[in-house]
């Protein structure tokens, strides 16, 4: 399993927590499984979440590149990017309703997923994408108003 998850994802870190985090939510899930099944199972496990990390690296990239363009980042002073961390960490800060901050929170900061957060705060997925949504247009709005 964890040489599996090392081909597919080049890291061993990363791959020793896939592995972890089947076996984690296997026992948590209280699956059963049977002998003849089981090898197969459990690659494909390992499988599917190495291509979720996979599907996320990739769209943490295109959000990097689309969001901060080499130039921008070169031409941007440290005083400057220390003034555009401030407007966003006050602009989170203000969000409103307080389930838009939590949102924010857990997706960006702690790295989860739509539908564990959902889990977490015990509402469907489709609400936290309303949620995300509007936490966005509210800080795009604050920085906006700031850059002015």
């Amino acid at each position: 399993m964890y040489r599996l998850a090392s081909i597919l994802l080049h890291d061993d870190d990363e791959s020793k927590d896939i592995v972890h985090d089947v076996f984690a939510r296997l026992l948590a899930d209280q699956v059963e499984l049977r002998e003849e099944s089981a090898q197969s199972y459990l690659l494909l496990s390992v499988r599917n979440r190495c291509l979720n990390v996979i599907r996320n690296r990739k769209i943490h990239e295109q959000a990097q590149r689309y969001l901060l363009p080499a130039e921008v980042v070169e031409q941007t002073s440290p005083e400057d990017l220390e003034r555009e961390i401030e407007a966003l960490k006050a602009g989170i800060n203000a969000l409103f309703p307080p389930i838009c901050r939590e949102v924010i929170h857990l997706h960006f900061a702690e790295g989860l997923p739509f539908r564990e957060i959902a889990e977490r705060l015990g509402v469907s997925e489709t609400t936290i994408y309303k949620h995300l949504r509007n936490a966005l247009d509210q800080l795009r709005q604050t920085l906006k108003s700031t850059e002015r």
